[in-house]
């Protein structure tokens, strides 16, 4: 059978900074059937400047033009609640997992939250002193790889690889880095503990943008487990990725696609997200084993739709078999007619009435 898809459902920062509606957020993903759900954990001060521009799509989406700093000031949601929603998805049996995007969040997340499990987002791909934090944790990793080329995602790696091998050095070398990453203990560190995510870092992603076959090459690359994380609209693309093999599928989700806010119109309604975990679900019933085999039910249907060799004519015993008085039809439980060329030639045995299974 095939692997299960980790779903993550995305709540990102769909809440608006609400606390209620981040706890419906949760409830939501679980009725849904998500086996994670993903929020986002910053300060906004921390990581963005006074006078940083929105990206084009969240002007667009938000439908007015601000600083970054403005909107996302009013996107963050407190210490406070990340404990109040971490108790629910306890309560309800659901994975809680945010994405750190400064150095304080990380150590919140890490300190006090303490989770085992960690998304580092495709904007800090290149943010290497957070990537590393997020290594020296120990912490499994899911690596976000949106707007990267294959040498940045290697950079990122061997910085990870050192980071689990030397959780508690301060200041190493690029060479350090690199021989960290090549190390026998470095790879089978990367391959036990990280996933990378493939990704398409636009809301919503043009489907000629999507390139899913960059799922394959970073695998063929990195020997590791593959992913998306998907901005693209609906779910189509999601489920293309589960049949291209994709380990984990990230969706962003929202209550409601017409609030105001940066990632609402990206993001799928609650009954849509619910219908595609119900499809992924369905498409790793369909993808099954990678063995070629006759299946339970074809075994089955073999004797109505396989053909056998038959006697074309009354035939009598040592009669030469010939073109002539042998003929291939159904039902299949006679004589293959793979070995209809061994039969030709040899002499029948008894005697075969028109229609008759042959058997020699």
């Amino acid at each position: 059978m095939s692997q299960k898809t980790l779903i993550i459902a995305e709540a990102g920062v769909n809440h608006n900074g609400n606390e209620l509606l981040a706890l419906e957020l949760v409830r939501e993903a679980h009725r849904a059937g998500a086996d994670v759900v993903k929020f986002q954990t910053f300060k906004a001060k921390n990581i963005v400047t006074s006078d940083a521009a929105q990206a084009s799509y969240q002007s667009t989406n938000i439908g007015m033009v601000e600083s970054q700093l403005t909107m996302l000031e009013r996107l963050e949601l407190s210490y406070e609640s990340h404990h109040i929603l971490v108790a629910e998805c306890k309560k309800l049996g659901i994975e809680f997992l945010s994405t750190a995007f400064d150095m304080q969040s990380l150590r919140f997340l890490i300190d006090d939250l303490k989770l085992t499990r960690l998304k580092i987002p495709s904007g800090e791909i290149t943010n290497l002193p957070l990537v590393l934090k997020h290594a020296q944790s120990g912490c499994d990793l899911i690596v976000s790889t949106g707007m990267a080329t294959l040498g940045e995602i290697e950079a990122a790696l061997a910085v990870i690889a050192y980071g689990y091998i030397f959780p508690n050095k301060q200041a190493p070398s690029e060479g350090d880095f690199e021989l960290a990453y090549s190390s026998t203990q470095g790879q089978a560190l990367l391959q036990s503990k990280v996933t990378l995510l493939h990704c398409t870092t636009e809301y919503p992603a043009p489907l000629d943008e999507i390139n899913l076959s960059a799922m394959a090459s970073m695998e063929n690359a990195f020997n590791l487990p593959t992913g998306y994380s998907d901005h693209s609209e609906g779910w189509l693309v999601s489920i293309a990725a589960v049949a291209c093999g994709a380990k984990i599928i990230e969706k962003h989700f929202t209550l409601d696609q017409t609030m105001a806010g940066p990632d609402h119109k990206a993001s799928l309604n609650s009954a849509q997200l619910s219908e595609m975990i119900s499809l992924i679900r369905q498409t790793e019933l369909a993808m099954g084993s990678k063995i070629k085999a006759p299946t339970k039910s074809e075994v089955a249907n073999k004797i109505a739709a396989r053909k056998s060799l038959v006697a074309a004519v009354d035939i009598l015993p040592g009669t030469v078999f010939s073109e002539h008085n042998i003929d291939i039809k159904r039902p299949g439980n006679g004589m293959s007619p793979s070995l209809y060329w061994k039969v030709m030639g040899c002499n029948a045995s008894r005697h075969y009435k028109a229609g008759q299974l042959i058997n020699e």
